[in-house]
C-alpha cells in the first residue's frame, strides 16, 4: 500500500512541475502577446528613435521571435535599478535589454542562453584619456545606477581607490556628465558607450576591460521555464538561418 501511495505521490509531482513548465509559453499563446521590459534611453540595444519608437538590436530580435512564435510583443520602459522587480511582480514578462548575466541577477531571475558577448569599459573625454583600469585612482567615476558597470567597479581591485562614485538613471545621463566636464570617467558596456560615441566622437574608450566578454541574456520568473526555453529555441534558430548575422549588422555593423 505504502508503495503505491509513493508511486501516486511521485506521478502527481511529474504532473505539476510539468503542468507548471508548460503554463507560462501557453498563457502567452493564449493572451496572443509578451511583455518586455526595458531601459528605453540604452542603445542601441533598446531605446526610441527621433520619432519617439523604440528600436534597437533587441527589439529586432524580439519582434522576430514574436513573429516567430505566431504573438505580439509589447515593450514596457521601466526604470532599471527596479525591473526585476517588476518582472517577479508580474508586470512585464521578460528583460531583453542587454542584461549581463551576473550571479546577483541570477538570484532574482533565471537567463536565456548568453545570446551577445560584450565587455565594461572605460569612457573619458579625448583630452583625458585613461586606457587601464589602475588608472581610475583618484578619480571621479560615473556610471548606471543597478548596472553590470556598477557591478564591475565595485568587484575591481580599484574600488577604494576611486575618489568619488556618481550613480545615474540612465547610461546617458552619466555620458553627457562627462562630456560637460563633471566626470573624469564613465563605466559602461562598449556597445552602448560605443554606440552613443559613434554619433558625435567626443569620447575615448579605453583598452583594458574592468569585465570581459560578459554574456548577455534575457531574463525571465524562475517559474516561467517553457517560455525561456522557447526563446532559446528560437534565437538558436535564427543563428543557424542568418536572420541574427542579418540584424547584428544592422546595428553593430558586425
Amino acid at each position: 500500500m505504502k508503495k503505491i501511495i509513493a508511486l501516486i505521490i511521485l506521478i502527481l509531482g511529474l504532473y505539476t512541475v510539468s503542468f507548471s513548465k508548460e503554463n507560462s509559453l501557453a498563457r502567452v499563446k493564449k493572451e496572443g502577446k509578451f511583455i518586455i521590459g526595458l531601459d528605453d534611453t540604452f542603445a542601441p540595444m533598446g531605446f526610441r528613435d527621433e520619432n519617439g519608437e523604440i528600436v534597437g538590436f533587441d527589439i529586432d530580435l524580439a519582434k522576430e521571435t514574436a513573429k516567430r512564435m505566431g504573438v505580439k510583443v509589447e515593450f514596457k520602459p521601466c526604470e532599471w535599478d527596479g525591473i526585476l522587480f517588476e518582472l517577479n511582480g508580474g508586470k512585464i514578462d521578460m528583460v531583453w535589454n542587454g542584461m549581463s548575466i551576473t550571479p546577483a541577477r541570477e538570484k532574482q531571475a533565471s537567463f536565456s542562453k548568453p545570446y551577445y558577448q560584450g565587455g565594461q569599459v572605460i569612457f573619458t573625454k579625448k583630452d583625458n584619456k585613461i586606457s587601464k583600469v589602475d588608472q581610475l585612482a583618484g578619480k571621479v567615476v560615473g556610471l548606471q545606477l543597478g548596472s553590470t558597470g556598477d557591478y564591475a567597479l565595485q568587484n575591481s581591485s580599484v574600488f577604494t581607490k576611486v575618489k568619488k562614485v556618481k550613480k545615474y538613471g540612465t547610461l546617458v545621463e552619466s555620458l553627457m556628465d562627462l562630456e560637460a566636464g563633471r566626470l573624469d570617467a564613465v563605466i559602461a558596456a562598449s556597445s552602448a558607450g560605443g554606440y552613443y560615441n559613434s554619433k558625435n566622437k567626443t569620447l575615448a574608450m579605453s583598452s583594458e576591460s574592468l569585465l570581459e566578454g560578459d554574456g548577455s541574456g534575457v531574463a525571465f520568473r524562475k517559474k516561467d521555464v517553457s517560455l525561456r526555453e522557447e526563446i532559446d529555441r528560437i534565437i538558436d534558430e535564427m543563428k543557424r538561418d542568418g536572420t541574427y548575422k542579418k540584424i547584428s549588422v544592422k546595428w553593430f555593423g558586425e
